[in-house]
């Protein structure tokens, strides 16, 4: 038996072994460590179990991701969805990876096997074992070598079905997330909306504050006005003390005046020389504008005045011609200002013959009532405030307050927004005084304002009605129109 020396064998399996090829590529940079365990079996050193593998963390972030997509916000779970398809798409090369060194290894564990089959018909003896045992280990690394591959495909498979699931769930949480925004971009315009509408209200707010609280203002000055007055009325004053003493000597001029008429009458009978002859009837009342004139019985033997008829007449003078007063058929009469400068006359018809009744005076012009009316003249308009009597010959049945403003051009019957009359002077408009109905006919007026449509209105006072008449008349002499009343002819200013 031939033996062979150890330089030998040295040397035949340097010269046998034929060298790996260039083109093979190592996953690694070294050669993996086995060693040979219980029952010859080839067991492969693990490295350190702390550090852990692609496939774990994978794992680990899927779980993670599982249990937090519920309290995640949807930014943060489409970000989490896109590190973990990062991650399986590393996971991925990495298992491409591994089968190209694991296809490496099988090149390698054949070439390696075909070296020792020839190197095993070289030697004999105990180098002859020792390849065999070689090539034993090496059939036993390649049955290892199939069962990672196995494992590797298994991985690949779960590798990518994972990826699939991330996939989808990148793509959902894409979704969500776009939703999310469009949902987001709606309530935000819907809270632009909101605010544009409250800021809407607040500016409507603030001018509906800033209307009352100037609607207040004037209310609480018309306050303090009339708490003036009150407390004016409370704590008499020097010009009130001459107020109340010039009404005292108003009232007694007024005695004395009245006075003055009886004994002017008196004294026109006697002159007359018919003292015998009956005086049944007389005129009471002050001959002045503002008042209004009263027929009364002086005489038992009178009869009734609702057994008379009357009416009334102006004259320039007593005993010249004298002009019918149109409607003034009643035992009261409140002259209005065609009757100043003038004196009145009233036929009293009982059954067969006629009574005259004239005025000793004529009728005197109200104290101040010119100067008045010539300051309401300076205005464009002036309001009184009035009561609607009658309407068209009808009695009215509201007692409100209206309105009459009388204008350079027009005259015109309101009350608040509602208009009940508006016209232009013209020859078809009438305003002049009532002309009877009691003690109140000194207050109030007949407005025609045209055909077909007439009023009665009376006022807070005599004279806001004697102003109103003058001042219509006033401003319709400057249109050229004669304002009267019915069938009245007289030119006389007021």
């Amino acid at each position: 038996m031939t033996m062979l020396s150890r330089d030998f064998s040295y040397t035949m399996q340097k010269d046998m072994v034929s060298p790996v090829s260039a083109d093979v590529f190592f996953a690694s940079s070294r050669f993996p460590n086995y060693k040979i365990g219980a029952n010859n079996q080839i067991v492969e050193v693990k490295e350190d179990s702390r550090t852990s593998s692609m496939k774990d963390m994978v794992a680990r972030e899927t779980a993670l991701l599982l249990e937090q997509q519920k309290r995640l916000s949807v930014r943060d779970l489409a970000s989490k969805f896109e590190k973990g398809l990062a991650a399986a798409a590393k996971l991925s090369d990495e298992a491409r990876l591994k089968e190209a060194a694991s296809l490496e290894k099988h090149v390698l564990l054949k070439k390696l096997r075909d070296a020792l089959e020839a190197l095993k018909g070289r030697v004999a003896g105990k180098n002859k074992d020792d390849v065999e045992e070689a090539i034993a280990m090496v059939e036993a690394l390649a049955v290892q070598l199939t069962q990672r591959e196995g494992e590797l495909i298994q991985e690949k498979a779960e590798v990518k079905k994972l990826a699939t699931f991330l996939k989808q769930a990148s793509e959902d949480a894409k979704k969500l997330v776009d939703e999310e925004r469009a949902f987001a971009r709606a309530e935000i315009e819907n809270a632009r909306a909101a605010v544009q509408r409250v800021e809407e209200a607040l500016q409507e707010h603030e001018q509906m504050s800033r209307a009352s609280g100037k609607q207040d203002v004037d209310e609480l000055m018309k306050e303090v006005q009339e708490a003036r007055r009150i407390k004016m009325l409370h704590q008499p004053s020097r010009v009130m003390d001459m107020e109340h003493e010039l009404q005292a000597l108003r009232i007694q001029l007024a005695e004395k005046s009245k006075h003055s008429l009886q004994l002017q009458k008196e004294l026109a009978l006697s002159k007359k020389g018919d003292k015998d002859a009956p005086h049944l009837y007389d005129i009471d009342g002050t001959l002045a504008l503002g008042s209004y004139l009263l027929i009364y019985p002086c005489s038992d033997s009178a009869p009734e005045l609702s057994e008379c008829a009357f009416q009334w007449y102006r004259s320039t003078s007593e005993g010249g011609k004298k002009e019918p007063i149109s409607g003034a058929t009643k035992s009261v009469y409140a002259p209005e200002p065609f009757d100043v400068g003038q004196i009145l006359q009233a036929d009293i018809l009982i059954a067969d013959h006629t009574i005259t009744l004239t005025t000793s005076a004529p009728i005197d012009p109200a104290p101040g009532l010119g100067n008045y009316v010539e300051a309401l003249v300076r205005r464009h308009e002036t309001e009184f405030n009035v009561v609607i009597i009658q309407m068209n010959g009808v009695d009215h049945p509201s007692q409100s307050i209206h309105v009459l403003h009388v204008g350079k051009m027009r005259i015109k019957l309101c009350k608040g927004k509602t208009t009940m009359a508006k016209e232009y002077y013209s020859n078809s408009m009438q305003l002049c005084g009532v002309r009877g109905g009691g003690n109140a006919a000194a207050q109030a007026v007949y407005w025609q304002a045209k055909v077909g449509l007439s009023f009665v209105l009376a006022f807070e006072s005599e004279r806001e009605r004697n102003a109103a008449i003058m001042l219509a008349r006033r401003f319709a002499f400057d249109c050229n129109i004669t304002l009267g009343g019915p069938d009245d002819r007289s030119s006389s200013g007021s």
